[in-house]
């Protein structure tokens, strides 16, 4: 009993190392995160592990082997120890408790039916070039998306209530953060997958984890052969349910004294519960009959063999404002700016690549110190929705930035030094010339010149005042000179993605730096 409550001590810590962790990661404001520390906790994260080993194919991306391994050893650890999701959910459950709103759990019946299918469907998208099962049943990128929706958005509302409270004092201990914009579809994406998690809960403990998560579906399979599983010793029960009443994934049949450790997560709370030691992690590889599990009725273990192969198969493939006056324009623009594709981040090589490989955990979205990076609705189409994309008219993409780059983690934004990130072309400029202020007001501005960091928008006389000449060729689509232009509703100067991301040529004389690093851009 002391060794098993010993486990559950360690599990409940890890548990909570890893959720407040990805938490603290998730809605960071302040930027001051290295990558290693994102690296440390994201490595283990199940999906976006197998992502980016199918894209890196080294041992730096196989994460979700250790899991496999730990999971082939104790069964489904992941579940209750590393997946935050799930450390979500067991916080939920705890306060139901406390508030009396559930007293016990009760044996669920399976849904393997819709768990295979769910499973299936995720791996077969996938194999056709698309993460968008993953994306939207993910568990880390779910949490993702709920951190980023919720918790960071209160966070960046009480610092600036915060920080103007203190400034009466004379205290700048907190400083004014600039929130660009709310998302409204990935905030009720977000609001739709809390509900959901309360509902289960509520309902059902761990429900999600063993209907609707595919994650949990393929450990579960792994875990049926895992080598110490969970069983009731006949000898030492007593028939008092206890381990049942406390089984947050409702996987403990009493009556037949059997642990279904396809749906068990490991949460330990039978073995603590157990006045007698009557349950708990017994060596299983033995062939003793007596000791086997019985098949969960209506199981068709050829399907889960197939789908467990076709998944091993697949596996072998980001203040201060500028002395300068902002130019208002008088007069609305006219002319909409024509772009033929949406900029989707750097390091994302081409557009399939990224719409295959990226789960829209919101991790980059949280990191990106500008906040140019913007959760997408159909941007991409239904396949990429929530899938971040590069909105100008919010912000910019800084030329000495890549933590984009640096925080992914499931390779979808493939690694680049900063110099080639400085010749990553993600789009190419276009000017509007009745739409520039120039033309429409006669009066002079030049702000998209004076913010682009490779000088590919430059002035030129024109009718006695200077109007913007573009050269695409050194242009990197970094969007300096979208945001910095103050036309409405259309700007006069955008940039037009790249569905395949070019090397742009280096630009010729003094070298470039980003006019983003110690004023707020762009007035």
């Amino acid at each position: 009993m002391r060794f098993y409550r010993a486990l559950k001590w360690i599990r409940v810590v890890v548990a909570l190392v890893f959720f407040l962790a990805l938490g603290i990661l998730f809605v960071d404001v302040t930027g001051i995160f290295r990558p290693w520390m994102y690296d440390m906790f994201t490595y283990l994260q199940f999906t976006p592990s197998i992502l980016k080993f199918i894209n890196l194919t080294t041992l730096a991306a196989a994460g979700f082997a250790f899991v496999l391994l730990l999971t082939l050893l104790f069964g489904r650890i992941y579940c209750s120890s590393i997946c935050p999701l799930g450390t979500f959910q067991d916080v939920l459950i705890r306060l139901e408790k406390k508030f009396k709103i559930r007293k016990r759990f009760t044996y669920i019946r399976t849904y393997n039916w819709l768990r295979f299918i769910l499973l299936g469907a995720g791996i077969l998208v996938l194999v056709l070039g698309s993460a968008v099962v993953f994306s939207w049943l993910d568990p880390f990128g779910n949490f993702g998306k709920m951190t980023t929706a919720f918790a960071r958005p209160v966070l960046i509302g009480l610092n600036n209530i915060g920080a103007l409270i203190l400034k009466q004092f004379d205290s700048y201990a907190l400083y004014h953060i600039s929130y660009k914009t709310f998302n409204l579809w990935p905030f009720v994406f977000a609001l739709i997958v809390l509900i959901t998690l309360i509902l289960m809960t509520w309902h059902r403990g761990r429900l999600f984890c063993n209907t609707l998560c595919p994650v949990g579906t393929l450990l579960g399979l792994v875990s049926r052969f895992s080598v110490f599983r969970i069983k009731i010793k006949e000898s030492e029960c007593n028939s008092c349910w206890r381990c049942a009443f406390d089984c947050k994934a409702g996987c403990i049949q009493a009556e037949e004294k059997r642990v279904d450790m396809t749906r068990c997560v490991g949460c330990m709370n039978c073995m603590t519960a157990c006045p007698k030691s009557g349950i708990g992690y017994k060596f299983a590889w033995k062939k003793n009959k007596s000791q086997e599990l019985p098949e969960t009725t209506g199981t068709d273990t050829g399907k889960r063999k197939f789908i467990l192969n076709t998944l091993l198969f697949t596996l072998g493939m980001r203040g201060l404002l500028n002395a300068q006056e902002k130019i208002v324009p008088t007069k609305k623009t006219t002319i909409p700016e024509e772009k033929s594709q949406t900029v989707f981040p750097p390091g994302g090589k081409n557009i399939e690549h990224f719409n295959r490989f990226c789960t829209a955990c919101h991790l980059c979205v949280s990191a990106c110190p500008t906040q140019v990076l913007q959760p997408s609705f159909l941007q991409y189409g239904i396949n990429g929705m929530f899938q971040p994309y590069l909105d100008y008219h919010k912000s910019f993409c800084n030329y000495e930035c890549t933590k984009c780059l640096d925080v992914c983690p499931n390779g979808a934004l493939l690694a680049l030094p900063l110099e080639e990130k400085k010749l990553n072309q993600l789009g190419q400029v276009n000017f509007i010339k009745d739409n520039c202020i120039v033309e429409t007001e006669g009066t002079d501005c030049g702000a998209c010149s004076e913010h682009c960091p490779t000088k590919a928008v430059y002035m030129v006389p024109y009718n006695g005042l200077y109007l913007p000449e573009i050269n695409q060729d050194i242009c990197v689509g970094c969007g300096a000179c979208e945001y910095a232009c103050p036309t409405e509703p259309y700007k006069a100067i955008y940039v037009d993605g790249n569905a395949l991301h070019h090397k742009a040529k280096k630009p010729e004389g003094e070298k470039m730096e980003s006019p983003l690093e110690e004023d707020e851009f762009p007035f």
